[in-house]
């Protein structure tokens, strides 16, 4: 608590401009424009990257240094974004703080208040996990190995969750039927859509194994990270966990980038809820028989489970079941 009050205090006045920065973020992808947050997120990351040492090392501040890098990194991010949307009149600065209409709202705040329940439900699974690692022992060996194992899992989740931002923007804008004058054809539709997410599934797969397997080859590497041989005992099943599951989460991230570009939004956060009540059962199962490996068995129940919600919206009752897509295209045969 000594460190890690002072830290979010400080990364607390980062809200505002990192939403500003979300949202500036989910403009340019909206229209298709992926190149420019690239860029601004490099620049951002690279600032904070060499504001670290000065201010932890040079000047002294320790983690009090390392919060004020982000933010500083964060209103960089944030003004950058607003001057961009600005020069490209995509917003206007007079009308920021006009209400709109209920009329325009409306769709925002349903589709906000679903994806918030999941965010909700997501930071419980994940402060959950953190309580239950934190009194695994008292001598801190089992939060350092935590610590370790989530870095070995974010090696190959940072990758997969990027494949979930690409579903979120392809899948919708296949899913609009239209004319293409180049190839003088009817391009897009749900068909074609289907084919898309297909595509994406198995791109998950394949890359989810390649990230596990690599994760698990670089392990001695990332072993290296501390000079504490208890907390690299510690450490290595849950890293092997890790790495295994990247495999579903290759699959997990991009199904969840789907049901958001098809507006699956309701469905997608019950069924995060769902996955929450499984890892807290798990939690207050596996940890007192294994352990920090019971810790990540739970949370391999998480994934399990939201991999179960996926393949319901895929095969069954999303827009983009067979089912569907061949009830669609059955109503246009007999419209022609």
């Amino acid at each position: 608590m000594e460190y890690a009050r002072p830290y979010l205090i400080i990364r607390s006045f980062a809200f505002l401009p990192s939403l500003v920065s979300v949202v500036g973020f989910s403009a340019f992808r909206g229209v298709l424009e992926t190149g420019t947050p690239v860029k601004i997120s490099a620049f951002a990351n690279i600032f904070n990257a060499l504001l670290d040492p000065i201010l932890i090392f040079t000047l002294a501040m320790g983690v009090k240094g390392a919060a004020l890098a982000t933010l500083a990194a964060e209103v960089i991010s944030a003004v950058t974004y607003i001057y961009l949307l600005r020069k490209r009149n995509m917003i206007k600065l007079s009308k920021i703080f006009k209400m709109p209409s209920w009329t325009k709202l409306e769709p925002l705040v349903r589709g906000g208040f679903a994806l918030q329940l999941r965010n909700v439900a997501l930071n419980i699974t994940f402060l959950a996990v953190t309580r239950v690692t934190q009194s695994t022992d008292k001598t801190g060996v089992g939060a350092a190995a935590h610590a370790m194992a989530i870095q070995v899992f974010q090696i190959g989740g940072i990758v997969l969750l990027a494949l979930s931002t690409v579903a979120q923007t392809v899948v919708p804008n296949e899913m609009v039927e239209r004319y293409d004058e180049t190839r003088q054809t009817t391009v897009g539709g749900l068909r074609t859509a289907r084919s898309t997410v297909n595509r994406l599934m198995s791109w998950g797969f394949i890359l989810g194994t390649l990230l596990g397997a690599l994760q698990i080859a670089v392990l001695p590497l990332l072993q290296r990270m501390t000079p504490l041989q208890e907390v690299r005992d510690a450490a290595k099943m849950p890293s092997y966990l890790a790495s295994l599951y990247q495999i579903i989460n290759g699959l997990v991230f991009i199904g969840e980038g789907v049901m958001v570009g098809t507006g699956s939004f309701m469905q997608l956060s019950l069924s995060t809820v769902v996955a929450t009540a499984g890892c807290l059962w798990a939690l207050k199962a596996f940890p007192p028989v294994f352990g920090l490996t019971g810790v990540w068995l739970g949370f391999g129940v998480f994934n399990v489970l939201r991999l179960a919600g996926v393949a319901v919206h895929q095969f069954w009752n999303g827009p983009l079941s067979a089912k569907r897509v061949n009830l669609d295209a059955a109503t246009k045969k007999a419209a022609s």
